[in-house]
């Protein structure tokens, strides 16, 4: 199973205020969108809840929570080791936040699929470091522009280096 993180992040590694998006790149959300179906995702409660439709459409949606015992649409996990065991016969499996889960499993990612916000963006929820002596870029878009946002943003895909 490739354990795949996919994120946006501004500058500063901003990805949040107030449990919820501070941009909207069309764009980005088809991306997600088009590479997340028909595959696993898993998020905390607060990204669950967050979600404008919850579960997300033709994916099995798996929510960390130790809270709540039971979620209508989703599947319930007490914790990300528990979440990614229920995963093990999978080709791919997408963490899609939030800033706890994120925290937790880049250090056993295996792939982080990026899109980079070139702006400064106030926030109150980060994206930890990605060192560059853990990742290689097999992939990178040229600079994108968001007419409506009007900000410019750029894909990115990394794969932990193999030691």
């Amino acid at each position: 199973m490739t354990l795949s993180i996919i994120v946006a992040v501004a500058n500063g590694n901003v990805i949040g205020k107030d449990n919820s998006l501070i941009w909207h790149l069309s764009d980005d959300l088809k991306r997600f969108k088009r590479i997340t179906e028909g595959h696993t995702v898993i998020m905390g409660r607060k990204t669950y809840m967050s979600l404008p439709f919850r579960p997300l459409k033709n994916r099995r949606n798996i929510v960390i929570s130790t809270s709540l015992a039971d979620i209508d649409g989703a599947e319930v996990a007490h914790s990300v080791e528990e979440a990614v065991a229920l995963c093990r016969t999978e080709d791919e499996v997408f963490i899609i936040g939030g800033a706890s889960v994120y925290e937790q499993t880049i250090g056993i990612a295996d792939k982080i699929y990026l899109t980079r916000v070139l702006k400064d963006f106030e926030g109150d929820t980060f994206f930890p470091e990605i060192q560059d002596s853990r990742w290689q870029s097999v992939e990178k878009s040229e600079i994108l522009f968001d007419e409506k946002e009007k900000t410019e943003f750029y894909y990115e895909t990394l794969v932990r280096k193999q030691n």
